[in-house]
């Protein structure tokens, strides 16, 4: 399932590099190539696949298949933050190229200017990140716009909500592999903790 390589350092040492892009059935993993499928007629559909979808996919907890990514514990994880990396790296990638759709024109002139004091010989070519992009300038300022907007239609607020996990919640446990501890299923925790959340804003 993993390929490792050896990769020499500047500094005459060596670090392993781990990938995974092959299936435990010896399959090729994710490619920008791949097609989604419709799950009714089982064919596939001229809409690309994206990693994050694929990736999901791979990491989906299935009654009659065995997932043996979910078995490998640390290994799980770390597999979990190199795919969630690729994930980010294609999200930044489409912005990149897509700028004009994104009408990134209308203010990346003048976010120049106020970068370069004025100066034209300073004026670049800059990438804006859009608020769909999570932890961008414009994301954080639309959650604050959001915040004052609900401060001036209902007050300010009254209390302040600290909602917690616990890994010995019976919802975490019972889902847990024989010999798995909490800490080597962070999707079930994730997973488990946002629907008890829900529930708790939905009451």
């Amino acid at each position: 399932m993993f390929k490792t390589a050896l990769e020499r350092m500047p500094s005459d040492t060596h670090k392993f590099v781990i990938r995974a892009d092959c299936t435990p059935t010896g399959q090729n993993g994710y490619d920008i190539t791949l097609k989604m499928v419709d799950p009714i007629p089982r064919v596939s559909t001229n809409k690309n696949l994206s990693a994050m979808n694929y990736y999901a996919y791979r990491m989906m907890i299935r009654t009659h298949e065995e997932n043996v990514i979910l078995k490998c514990r640390r290994l799980f994880q770390q597999f979990a933050v190199d795919m969630y990396v690729k994930v980010e790296t294609e999200r930044l990638a489409f912005i990149r190229f897509n700028q004009t759709k994104l009408r990134s024109e209308d203010y990346i002139h003048l976010r120049d200017a106020i970068h370069s004091d004025g100066d034209v010989q300073n004026i670049g070519r800059l990438k804006i990140l859009p608020s769909s992009y999570i932890g961008s300038p414009r994301h954080m300022h639309e959650y604050a716009q959001h915040a004052m907007t609900y401060v001036r239609n209902y007050g300010t607020p009254d209390l302040f909500i600290t909602f917690t996990c616990n890994p010995k919640w019976t919802e975490i446990e019972r889902e847990l592999e024989p010999g798995q501890k909490p800490q080597d299923r962070h999707d079930i925790i994730a997973r488990v903790f946002q629907q008890k959340l829900k529930v708790m804003m939905d009451g």
